[in-house]
């Protein structure tokens, strides 16, 4: 097999390589003058087995353009199968029809991912767990929550732990990481009552005393997390950490995540952090890459997946 980087998460495809022990394979991903980008493999591919690791976080365009074009140099490379490895796959949350003439914008990813020349995406944590329907080529969903529990259990050994969604949408997230864990679950009940004002949040479930752990995927602006975590705290929790797997975290999300009551907000890296990030005192990630490399081996030596999902 083969492991090539582009150019989203460098951090993550060296740890992974390093887990594997072996070399990332030789290749040029540049820009022309007007940033069209162009791709070139250095070393011999044909009849391989070549996982590409990008996640197509910020910039997004950018970043699934070098995907695509990679995987089109592998496949006229006469690469034996390609396999895109996307720890975060962008474009996600635009899974249906959110209204009148708006794309179901995964969709259109999944086909331009199969017509580039993908054989098969692993990928973590999909916002929409129909997105894999999407594809007709097989894509492995890996889960963070292995990870989460790994860690939980660590740092808080003799805690009150309760799980809490931070809404309807992630109750099978959370309640997975709960039987996990052995403990209880909780739900925020969040509503708008008219536009341009800020949610209402209930709490469903006694939290009182509890150490809350908000659970999700994706945390983008913060709002809803950190308004989650300022909910729980009013109804007598002992403190309200969070446990994300993907840290989009844009515009001011990181003081917003500093202000507010989480003690810390714990992320993987599937999506690289920025300086920002690095220097806030209660945000942190989690290494992936151990994950991605036994999914990878077990992919290319044709074993199960599913058992790393225990």
């Amino acid at each position: 097999m083969k492991i090539v980087a582009c150019n989203s998460n460098l951090p993550l495809a060296r740890a992974v390589a390093q887990e594997l022990r072996l070399p990332l394979c030789k290749v040029s991903v540049r820009r022309f003058a007007d940033a069209e980008v162009f791709v070139e493999i250095q070393e011999n591919v044909r009849g391989e087995d070549v996982f590409v690791i990008q996640s197509t976080c910020s910039p997004t365009n950018d970043n699934l353009m070098e995907l695509l074009i990679m995987l089109d140099a592998l496949r006229r490379g006469s690469a034996r199968r390609v396999t895109a490895v996307m720890p975060y796959f962008g474009y996600a949350r635009q899974d249906r029809k959110s209204g009148p003439r708006t794309p179901i914008s995964a969709k259109l990813v999944a086909n331009l991912l199969v017509e580039a020349g993908a054989n098969r995406i692993l990928t973590m944590d999909l916002h929409a767990m129909q997105i894999q329907g999407f594809f007709d080529i097989p894509v492995d969903n890996l889960y963070a929550a292995p990870l989460f529990k790994r860690d939980i259990n660590a740092r808080h050994p003799n805690e009150d732990l309760m799980i809490v969604s931070p809404d309807v949408g992630g109750v099978v997230r959370a309640r997975q990481l709960a039987q996990r864990l052995n403990t209880d679950l909780a739900i925020i009940d969040k509503r708008r009552e008219r536009a341009g004002v800020s949610e209402v949040m209930n709490v469903i479930g006694d939290v009182a005393g509890r150490y809350c752990i908000l659970v999700d995927d994706i945390v983008d602006s913060g709002g809803s997390l950190c308004n989650a975590a300022e909910a729980l705290m009013k109804h007598g929790a002992a403190g309200v950490e969070a446990y994300v797997t993907h840290g989009v975290l844009t515009g001011m999300a990181v003081e917003r995540v500093k202000a507010s009551p989480l003690k810390m907000l714990t992320l993987t890296d599937s999506i690289p952090a920025t300086d920002v990030m690095e220097e806030s005192p209660n945000i942190r990630q989690i290494s992936t890459a151990n994950l991605l490399a036994r999914a990878m081996s077990a992919v290319a030596d044709e074993s199960s997946v599913s058992s790393l999902f225990d």
